[in-house]
């Protein structure tokens, strides 16, 4: 369970993106995040990601304060941010298998589970490097990298984007199985709903009020 709690993030100069935004979410739970560009949309994601930290408030996760403990929460999590940031030199069945070993869930059956997942999402140069990969590529290598640890909880930012319709379809439907077996917390962020609505128990309209 997500537990938010009076958060707020403000940067030097100007008003704050949110302020004293509370809410609880159970877990098997899809939440889905829009609204403009610079409404705050990433950076509320960047914070639950702990890739940054809130001006003030706390996030907890089964109790856990996010950011105090970030190693014991992060075990669980699995992030595809807006930017391609991939290790260029890598294939994505290297990137994978390292994916496994850092979370030490590398075993015997490793290999296979990458060549199903990559199957699944019809990535097919999985040996070759992802610096010569197009952006769907990559959008498609990110989001296998976040599914293949079974992930407590999704925090996705614009994954759908730079994908074909078949691709999109197939991530729709590993979400929705996901959430639907109580196996996986979403945040979502989408321009717009359209097919992803079936993800969503619940939308976040930004900018956010408390």
């Amino acid at each position: 369970m997500f537990e938010i709690k009076e958060l707020s993030k403000q940067y030097k100069a100007g008003k704050p993106i949110f302020s004293g935004f509370s809410k609880t979410v159970e877990a098997g739970k899809g939440v889905g995040l829009v609204g403009p560009n610079g409404s705050g949309k990433t950076t509320f994601l960047r914070i639950l990601s702990v890739n940054s930290f809130p001006t003030s408030g706390t996030v907890l996760f089964d109790g856990t304060d996010i950011h105090k403990r970030p190693n014991e929460y992060l075990k669980h999590v699995g992030l595809v941010h807006d930017e391609e940031t991939l290790p260029v030199h890598l294939s994505a069945s290297e990137l994978l298998e390292w994916v496994l070993r850092s979370r030490k869930l590398w075993d015997n059956t490793g290999k296979v589970k990458i060549d199903d997942m990559l199957n699944l999402l019809s990535l097919d140069e999985r040996e070759e490097p992802i610096g010569t990969y197009s952006t769907g590529m990559k959008k498609k290598t990110q989001i296998a990298a976040a599914f293949i640890i079974k992930p407590k909880v999704l925090i996705m930012d614009e994954p759908l984007r730079g994908l074909d319709d078949s691709t999109r379809k197939v991530v729709i439907e590993a979400l929705v199985d996901r959430k639907e077996n109580k196996k996986t917390l979403i945040f979502m962020s989408s321009h717009t709903m359209g097919q992803t609505q079936k993800i969503f128990d619940e939308i976040l309209e930004f900018p956010l009020s408390n």
